[in-house]
Formats: C-alpha cells, structure tokens, sequence
C-alpha cells in the first residue's frame, strides 16, 4: 500500500498560480509513477498530469503549456505547479499511485 497526503490547495485569481504537493508513503519502491487528477462539481474525474518512473511527463490538453508534474524523490514529493489558471481550473485535486488516492485537496479560482 502507498499512502498520499496533497497539500497546497487554496482560492486564487484568475490568473495567478498555486502549486501542489503530494507526499507519499508506504511501499514507495512499488510506485509506477504518479498521476494528479481533479474533479469538478458536475464534470466528470478529469486525468491532468502523469509523471512515469523514467520521469516522462504527459498532460492534459486542457492544461498543457500552464501545469508542470515533478518529483523530488529525496523527499518522495511529487508536484503540480499551475500556471494562468482560469475558473474552469476549480475543482478538487487528487493524487493517485498505482490503486492508491490521496484525500484530495480543494482549488479554487476567482474570476
């Protein structure tokens, strides 16, 4: 089992940037990579970012160019830095690790 922690959550404008963090735990070792979900009210559990073992990345159309995945294995962290954000960004964030779901944590932006 692998445990993940999100943290970094916040309100923003339109505009600005928040970056979040995903601590893991656990059978870390057992890691294929990680990915960061988010689900909007009403929308449905959108996939927008992958980082793979070997460290390739792949994105969303709908945030490519703005979010960047990254990982900093000394501190088994990874991480989603968002750029340009808009309100179509506002949802609830999640990490994800093999079967493994954080709790989630709630990004908002203003308009």
């Amino acid at each position: 089992q692998v445990q993940l922690v999100e943290s970094g959550g916040g309100v923003v404008h339109a505009g600005g940037s928040l970056r979040l963090s995903c601590v893991a735990s656990g059978r870390i070792f057992s890691m294929n990579g990680m990915d960061w979900y988010r689900k909007a009210p009403g929308k449905q559990r959108e996939l927008v970012a992958t980082i793979t073992k070997s460290e390739t990345t792949i994105y969303a159309d709908s945030v490519k160019g703005r979010f960047t995945i990254s990982r900093d294995n000394a501190k088994n962290t990874r991480y989603i830095q968002m750029n340009s954000m808009g309100p179509d960004d506002t949802a609830v964030y999640y990490c994800h690790a093999n079967t493994n779901w954080g709790q989630g944590t709630q990004v908002t932006v203003s308009s």
